[in-house]
């Protein structure tokens, strides 16, 4: 009789090392996932003027609408974060409005060669004052929403643009349809 239970407790033994075993493979697996992934994640940088190619072109549609978009010319990826801060023409004393609801879900992250897009509104009916101006500055923001590094001049299209009091511009979208969705 003494047979019998040690026979059942050897097997409830090697069940037991073999469900640790496979434990500890999955344990190491998760934690080299984890390793890679923090690896990836700390050797993406911010997207800057320096890194990223800035052009704006002005939108078939909405009517008003202008698509800025950012290509990251860099050998490493790069997050575009928040949205861009624009100042429309030379004089310009403040920067525009952000368009809270256009809020993505995630940073955009751009691999060498992606691009991330903004929308831009320059006037509404409801805005105030205005008027025509041939240039765009465009900072970039950091991971805690403050400009980067320097400004970037781009001449807008047309010859000039007319901004009035309701500018504003989107967050970084991965797409222009989306940009341009507000």
């Amino acid at each position: 009789m003494r047979t019998a239970p040690r026979s059942v407790s050897r097997a409830a033994a090697s069940s037991m090392v073999v469900a640790a075993a496979l434990g500890l493979v999955g344990v190491q697996a998760a934690a080299q996932t984890a390793i890679a992934a923090t690896k990836e994640a700390s050797s993406i940088v911010t997207c800057t003027t320096a890194n990223t190619r800035l052009t704006v072109t002005e939108a078939a549609r909405p009517i008003n609408h202008l698509l800025l978009k950012a290509t990251n010319t860099g050998t490493k990826s790069c997050y575009a974060y928040s949205a861009p801060y624009l100042r429309a023409g030379a004089d310009a004393q403040a920067v525009m409005a952000w368009a809270d609801e256009t809020t993505p879900q995630s940073v955009v992250t751009l691999k060498p060669g992606q691009s991330a897009y903004a929308g831009i509104l320059t006037y509404s009916p409801d805005g105030e004052g205005g008027s025509t101006v041939k240039t765009l500055g465009v900072f970039l923001a950091d991971r805690k929403g403050d400009a980067t590094d320097q400004e970037k001049t781009l001449n807008l299209p047309n010859g000039g643009v007319f901004f009035n009091s309701a500018a504003t511009v989107t967050y970084w979208q991965d797409n222009a349809a989306d940009a341009l969705a507000w």
